[in-house]
């Protein structure tokens, strides 16, 4: 099929990144992203628009319009809760299609107090209360419009909850205190409305409201019926989700649903099942086959980094003892590097002092000696620097009398294997 381009938005969220990996080696899919802040989306996309208005902007349909238009974008896939809903709500005002359910289905995903209104009488909907009808404590009190447990808290007694009504900014549902585990239910329904896939993780470690370790489970049989039953009352596009903790007596009740990718939606993925893209084929009109691999999956999230240097190099002096060879293995970060360096045209040098045949020992480790440029194999007692040529040459050697000796001779930057993180474009 033709290449089609699709626009994350906003595209700094940890959902954005979970769209992104998704879709990222799709050869049908050119994966843009938008922001209207500075923010990580910037280490991450290859095609990334800055400074795009926040939707709150009056002037943001305009802008947005323009910014679809001249990249001539195909479609949107939202990435934030309040970004879905806007967008859904004026979709017909934009030139890009957006990635959603039904406007109706997303509005009242959106608010926990018109879900459990919508879904009232069920029996996996917790019980609600007002201020004034509350015959025991604890509850729980949680913004109606929020997402990540942000401004939740547990309410002990009356002066918590007045405190809690009188200092929150939010509209907030008071509900039954629920003190069991806590889950995320990942679910896809097709183009028919039929939900194809239905798959259970805990959430065992959590910051910042975001799931950070999960792991698939087997799936209960209560899970599946709320699963079904809520495809049912709702119309979704593709793919969702919904969260449920157990209460006193281990019954499954409802936290909150929605209508969107989540950020730990990867472990699910992990298995075989891409649910972004699958989404996209709910867009594009195709039905589609579902399977997955057998095998245990956990999932556990940590901050990566990510680096700007303002250098411009054009060639790459690297060592291969102890360098590019590490204690018997090939060194997949340095690997990786200068893999990237072939694909951005900057060239490749072997510069080493090694023992051995350098060409057998390099194919000893199944490395291509093609992948450089040049091999310049010297005698234990010659001088490096002397070797080092170009405009624009930087040097990485895990021996710092090495690195000080051409920083000294060439004035070049100089990189040890603990620095190489920092060439890495992760945008690649």
């Amino acid at each position: 099929m033709e290449k089609q381009k699709v626009l994350i938005f906003p595209a700094g969220t940890e959902i954005a990144f979970e769209i992104f990996n998704a879709l990222k080696y799709i050869r049908f899919v050119e994966v843009w992203g938008a922001t209207s802040a500075s923010d990580h989306s910037e280490f991450v996309y290859e095609r990334l628009i800055k400074g795009l208005p926040f939707i709150t902007d009056s002037d943001f349909i305009t802008n947005f319009n323009k910014i679809l238009i001249e990249n001539k974008i195909d479609y949107v896939y939202p990435a934030h809760d309040d970004v879905q809903l806007f967008l859904t709500l004026h979709k017909n005002e934009l030139s890009a299609k957006i990635v959603t359910s039904d406007e109706e289905t997303v509005r009242i995903c959106r608010s926990k107090e018109a879900t459990y209104r919508y879904l009232q009488g069920e029996s996996f909907i917790p019980k609600v209360y007002t201020a004034d009808n509350i015959d025991h404590f604890p509850i729980y009190a949680k913004p109606s419009v929020g997402q990540g447990a942000q401004g939740a808290r547990l309410i002990s007694n009356k002066e918590d909850l007045k405190y809690a009504l009188s200092t929150s900014s939010k509209e907030l549902v008071l509900c039954e205190y629920l003190p069991g585990m806590e889950y995320t239910v990942d679910c896809f329904t097709d183009r028919h409305e039929v939900l194809r896939a239905v798959h259970i993780r805990d959430r065992s470690r959590i910051r910042t409201g975001i799931s950070v370790r999960s792991s698939l489970l087997p799936l209960p049989e209560e899970i599946e019926k709320i699963a079904l039953k809520l495809n049912q009352k709702f119309h979704f596009n593709g793919a969702w989700f919904f969260q449920v903790k157990k209460d006193t007596e281990g019954k499954y009740k409802l936290l909150e649903i929605s209508a969107r990718i989540p950020g730990t939606m990867g472990v699910t993925r992990n298995i075989g099942l891409n649910y972004p893209l699958l989404t996209l084929y709910n867009m594009w009109g195709y039905d589609v086959d579902i399977f997955t691999n057998d095998y245990t999956i956990t999932v556990d999230r940590a901050f990566q980094n990510a680096y700007k240097i303002n250098i411009e190099y054009d060639r790459v002096y690297v060592d291969l003892d102890d360098t590019l060879i590490i204690n018997g293995n090939v060194n997949l970060l340095l690997i990786r590097l200068l893999y990237q360096c072939v694909n951005k045209g900057i060239k490749v040098i072997l510069l080493t002092k090694h023992a051995k045949n350098p060409l057998e020992t390099l194919s000893l480790y199944k490395i291509a000696d093609g992948l450089f440029d040049e091999i310049i194999h010297l005698d234990k007692n010659a001088d490096k620097y002397k070797y080092v040529k170009g405009e624009n040459p930087i040097f990485i050697d895990d021996s710092f009398a090495e690195r000080k000796e051409i920083k000294e001779h060439c004035g070049i930057p100089v990189f040890g294997l603990d620095m190489v993180e920092c060439l890495i474009d992760w945008r690649m």
